[in-house]
């Protein structure tokens, strides 16, 4: 039995959890990529934990330390070898790890909304300029934001994965990461949100296709103005609580003027004469 800290009680569990194949192979084939993702084998071993090979790859020790540490990231020990990847079950020190990388995303990149509207901003606009579709700008504009987060792949990797222990301190460990989890899914489900509103604005105002990521697959809340603070609301939306126009406010910001310039003049009239709605920064 492998140990995290030499000369003590065993650390790491052994036994399978139930869908831990599935997960492990959507992991694996992520981090290999469409082409070598097909090539990805995993099977249980006998006394617990998984093992997993790629058939073909003339990379395959590059492709073993990638996806070994990403499953040790999810919280699993593992051990490469010259010809496959082990997988020996659920690590103390790989779950404490995970924890500590959870809170950082959360005090660090999914802290900053400024950083993902000035980021959907600017490629909605790059985007338009080259003529791609208005109604396939959000997706898309989601799409990036999605990759550049990370942690949405992350966490749909492990749908369907149930995390169980028989020792006490990995099921504390284990509840400790899932409650983060379900902070920073909902809060990559308010960035995308957000993303998702500014390329529409960006696009001309075309209606939403289809509902923000959420840990659970369900539909997101409308976060625009739930999420983000009154500053980062684009001039001429206002959320509750903000002086309609005309009462003393604070001055737009730079994601305000930055979505102020790129979203163009549309015809909202039905007859096409009239009923312009320019849109100007403060």
């Amino acid at each position: 039995m492998t140990m995290d800290t030499p000369g003590g009680a065993p650390h790491l569990e052994a036994a399978a959890s139930p869908g831990q194949e599935q997960v492990v192979r959507r992991i694996c084939a992520r981090v290999a990529g469409p082409v070598a993702g097909a090539d990805v084998h995993v099977a249980s071993l006998p006394l617990g934990g998984v093992q997993v090979w790629l058939d073909g790859s003339g990379h395959r020790w590059r492709f073993y330390h990638r996806m070994a540490r990403e499953l040790r990231l999810a919280g699993w020990h593992t051990e490469t070898g010259p010809d496959r990847l082990l997988l020996l079950g659920w690590s103390a020190a790989c779950l404490s790890h995970r924890a500590r990388m959870l809170g950082a995303a959360l005090a660090g990149r999914l802290a900053d909304f400024d950083r993902t509207a000035f980021t959907a901003v600017m490629l909605a606009t790059r985007l338009r300029h080259r003529g791609f579709p208005a109604g396939d700008l959000p997706a898309e504009v989601e799409a990036h934001c999605r990759e550049s987060l990370r942690w949405p792949a992350r966490l749909a990797d492990l749908r369907g994965l149930q995390r169980r222990s028989s020792l006490e301190s990995l099921r504390l460990r284990l509840a400790q990461v899932a409650g983060l989890e379900t902070k920073v899914g909902r809060r990559c489900g308010e960035h995308l949100a957000l993303a998702g509103k500014v390329a529409r604005l960006v696009a001309g105002g075309v209606p939403p296709s289809r509902p923000a990521f959420t840990p659970q697959g369900a539909p997101g809340r409308d976060l625009w103005t739930e999420a983000v603070p009154p500053r980062d609301i684009p001039f001429g939306g206002r959320a509750p609580g903000v002086p309609p126009r005309g009462v003393s406010a604070p001055r737009a910001g730079l994601t305000e003027r930055l979505v102020c310039v790129s979203v163009p003049n549309v015809d909202t009239s039905e007859d096409g004469l009239g009923g312009v709605s320019a849109v100007t920064a403060p």
